[in-house]
């Protein structure tokens, strides 16, 4: 009997959860057919895209092979798709090295991503974006070190030891703090007023955590006070040239470096690949990540637009909602498979972690009415516990 092909496109977090679970759980819905699975991506390994500021602020590996995440039962496909053909049920991509392939699928799941937001060429900076751009990061930040303990001049050496990090999502509360501690340990290793380093985070909002209750986002910037941070509210970095930030209340401020955290946008590939997305470039999916037009092709992670059909609330684009969402879609693919009703998705509850540091962090969720928040080593083992658990790592 011929095998079901189910092929995921994207390593995220989506895909490699998605992966893990077809692998556990399909031969309990098999109805006889094995499963043949394909995991498309454009690397080869597994970017644990939410720590590249550990890789900006060290030289932290925050990648795995595919082949050692699954040593077997999986095919890998080092490519980009480029479109879908839904009555065929083939997906066409492009390989690594520019070639075109085709793959014909039973079950296909867009987990594609997203991608930073980053700014114009000419607003300068670093955004915080891939690989390249921490070790691009980490390189700055370190050379102006070096600059700043053979400056003389007081006012040079305060820009060479400034960093300004534009934007105040969780991003980059997380870089700000990292940099904090990583700039801080190296400014006194070469001799140099740890107090010195300066870490400036610029948030347009009123406040730190506009999704979260005040108290939660005070603490959060007494949490980065304590460890070198100092947060600008209310203003927005337009622009870096030559050390110099110009920002959009009028005024400047110097800096040796500006790092741009500004948040996630759809994966620009999603509009070609022919499915429905919405106006902003999300996928478009039912309340069973089902795309409509295209039998046996879902659409998981932050690439997709997912509402709770309950209540009508959005699903946010971090890995925690992905990793609720993979086993519900599994069921959805069984059922529909079968013929049966399908589940639908419910959303996963507030829930918001912050790394401050090593071994330093910060929980909150909502629960009976009630706040919860973890603070210290505790915050920071259930933060370095959501990493892992994204990335399938025990």
């Amino acid at each position: 009997m011929k095998p079901m092909t189910c092929v995921v496109v994207g390593g995220g977090y989506a895909g490699v959860n998605t992966v893990k679970a077809l692998l556990k759980a399909y031969p309990e819905e098999a109805g006889g057919r094995s499963l043949r699975i394909v995991l498309m991506d454009k690397n080869a390994y597994h970017l644990r895209k939410v720590l590249l500021f550990k890789a900006a602020a060290g030289e932290e590996d925050i990648t795995i092979p595919f082949s050692k995440m699954f040593p077997e039962g999986v095919q890998l496909i080092q490519g980009e798709a480029t479109g879908i053909e839904g009555a065929e049920k083939r997906v066409r991509y492009k390989d690594a090295r520019g070639g075109e392939g085709a793959i014909e699928y039973d079950w296909l799941v867009l987990a594609a991503g997203s991608v930073v937001r980053r700014p114009e060429p000419e607003q300068g900076g670093i955004a915080l974006g891939g690989l390249g751009d921490a070790k691009r990061i980490r390189e700055a930040w370190q050379s102006n070190l070096l600059r700043a303990a053979k400056e003389n001049h007081s006012a040079e050496r305060e820009k060479q030891l400034t960093i300004a990090v534009a934007g105040a999502g969780i991003s980059g509360i997380e870089t700000a703090a990292e940099l904090a501690h990583s700039v801080r340990a190296d400014a006194k290793r070469l001799g140099l007023d740890a107090g010195e380093a300066r870490i400036v985070l610029y948030n347009a909002n009123k406040r730190l955590f506009p999704d979260g209750p005040a108290k939660v986002g005070n603490k959060l910037e007494n949490a980065l006070a304590a460890r070198g941070v100092t947060v600008r509210h209310g203003v927005k970095v337009l622009s870096e040239r030559g050390g110099t930030l110009t920002l959009s209340d009028g005024s400047s401020e110097q800096a040796g470096l500006c790092v741009w955290t500004l948040g996630l946008l759809p994966n620009p590939g999603l509009r070609e690949l022919g499915v429905p997305v919405t106006a902003d470039g999300h996928i478009e999916v039912d309340g069973s990540y089902r795309i409509a037009g295209f039998p046996g092709v879902y659409a998981i992670g932050d690439n997709a637009r997912i509402v709770d059909p309950e209540t009508g609330r959005i699903d946010g684009k971090t890995c925690k909602e992905a990793i609720g969402q993979v086993p519900r879609l599994i069921k959805v693919m069984a059922a529909d498979a079968a013929g049966r009703s399908a589940p639908v998705h419910k959303s996963y509850m507030d829930v918001f972690c912050f790394g401050l540091g090593p071994e330093h962090g910060m929980v909150w969720t909502r629960q009976w009415g009630f706040d919860i928040v973890l603070t210290g080593k505790l915050g920071w083992k259930v933060r370095k516990y959501t990493w892992d658990s994204a990335s399938l790592i025990k």
